[in-house]
């Protein structure tokens, strides 16, 4: 039986049961919902009174941030500020802002010799009768020193300074290619950026200036003049690392190399040709992690050469059975003052080997 009220013929079968109130039990009519209405009806005492409208429309709600927003806010507002702390207080920026490469200062000593150069068929024999007889071959003879470290570098910062050294001397002392003076590009990739205008001037206009000697940079000979008897170049020496400030480190290195030469194209006897090689190198932290070197100083003594011999471009060594024409080096002029000090040593018998 039906409810009263209901139809007679009963609720139709396509309407909800239960009466149309059913429509809206799944919406819950909150408090939330209620305070966020736009719109609020007047009671029946106001209705009475002057308001004809029945409803009436409430002011909007001044929300304010969330909490979640707050601290998204602050956090944005840090790392802004800190982004712009750290671009302002870069503790490399300004080392590296202050200072400069130097210019390579170099010194090429030729060594003459007191008599004919002694040389032999064989080029093992004039390594066993010579001081180098217990040297070490080509790049086995450059030893990096046992690890350290210093007080702002890492042992492997350091070993990456001994490591850049290490293949400059090897390319720039080892390399039959630019030992004979067909490319400098392994020596140029090596140094710091701002060195490299001084390199390209000294291999463009050579010059014997103390800054743009090209045999200053590294060793190489007149290939129209001499050629290489062997590839066992000898090598003995030392590496040394030191911090000079929290952001430099600097590597000493001393080597000696001693190369066997004959006239280019020719048979002739072999004799012995020696370069020492004192170096200086400077590294910032950029220089470490380009793998690049800054070179302060470089001090050659190279021989048998004779002393008028001009060095700056290439090394012209007297070879087996030469003897310098000259007895001594030439004049300087202490009053010509745009002039350069001529600079000569001779090369002890003793260095030469004891045939």
């Amino acid at each position: 039986m039906g409810e009263p009220g209901d139809p007679p013929e009963g609720t139709p079968e396509s309407a909800p049961g239960g009466g149309g109130e059913d429509e809206y039990r799944s919406v819950v009519f909150d408090e939330s919902f209620i305070r966020a209405a736009r719109l609020q009806e007047f009671s029946a005492q106001e209705r009475i009174t002057d308001h004809a409208p029945a409803v009436r429309r409430r002011p909007g709600l001044h929300r304010g941030l969330t909490r979640q927003a707050v601290l998204l806010v602050i956090l944005i507002v840090i790392a802004f500020g800190t982004a712009i702390y750290m671009g302002v207080r870069n503790p490399y920026q300004g080392a590296t802002a202050a200072r400069r490469p130097e210019p390579l200062r170099m010194t090429v000593i030729p060594l003459s010799p007191q008599g004919k150069v002694p040389g032999a068929a064989s080029v093992s024999q004039l390594y066993k009768h010579s001081p180098a007889a217990e040297f070490r071959t080509a790049a086995g003879g450059i030893n990096l020193p046992p690890e350290q470290h210093t007080a702002h570098f890492s042992e492997s910062q350091v070993y990456a300074a001994l490591t850049t050294v290490k293949d400059y001397l090897v390319e720039s002392s080892l390399d039959p290619d630019v030992l004979t003076g067909k490319t400098v590009r392994p020596v140029r990739i090596l140094l710091d950026p701002q060195q490299l205008d001084q390199f390209d001037r000294s291999f463009d206009r050579p010059a014997a200036d103390g800054r743009h000697e090209a045999t200053g940079w590294l060793v190489r000979f007149d290939p129209k003049q001499a050629e290489l008897a062997g590839t066992g170049i000898r090598v003995q020496g030392t590496l040394r690392a030191t911090e000079t400030d929290a952001d430099t480190l600097e590597v000493a290195s001393d080597h000696t190399f001693v190369y066997a030469l004959r006239p280019a194209g020719s048979d002739a006897k072999a004799s012995l040709f020696t370069v020492r090689r004192e170096l200086h190198f400077r590294f910032d932290r950029d220089d470490l992690r380009m793998h690049q070197a800054e070179v302060l100083v470089s001090y050659v003594q190279a021989g048998p050469l004779s002393c008028s011999a001009d060095s700056a471009a290439h090394l012209h060594p007297l070879l087996a059975g030469q003897a310098p024409k000259e007895g001594g080096p030439a004049g300087t002029d202490p009053y010509d003052t745009g002039g350069t000090t001529s600079l000569c040593g001779a090369l002890a018998p003793s260095a030469q080997p004891s045939l």
